[in-house]
């Protein structure tokens, strides 16, 4: 999956059709996963067309390598990036108490590299 990242044309937002033959799946497949992964959301252009962002592109990758190599079905798969910190969690659910220790610590993480990187900032 790492090559699949490094062959993804150096853009912003992929349509839907460029998206399909960076996967690997129909488009219609790629309708199907915005339903059940709430981390894949593109946006909508002008004329109404699904655009990508990178980010969704490499969610995709994620969830394709999931659920066609890994076998996961589609809840597996879920919650395998529910735990991997990439889908949010279910707007019904409650987090976990280790779930919302594992993500306070990953965002203090991201605020202490954040400071830092001000700090640096300040010093130029």
């Amino acid at each position: 999956m790492a090559g699949r990242q490094q062959q993804l044309p150096a853009k912003l937002y992929y349509r839907i059709g460029e998206v399909a033959g960076i996967v690997g799946v129909e488009p219609h497949v790629l309708r199907y996963w915005e339903t059940e992964f709430r981390s894949v959301r593109p946006q909508k252009s002008a004329k109404g067309q699904r655009v990508y962002s990178r980010r969704d592109v490499e969610t995709l990758l994620k969830v394709k390598e999931l659920l066609y190599s890994h076998r996961f079905t589609i809840a597996g798969a879920r919650r395998k990036l529910r735990e991997g910190g990439i889908e949010p969690p279910a707007p019904d659910s409650t987090a976990s108490l280790e779930e919302v220790q594992r993500m306070r610590a990953a965002l203090v993480d991201i605020r202490s590299e954040v400071v830092a990187l001000m700090d640096e900032l300040e010093r130029c």
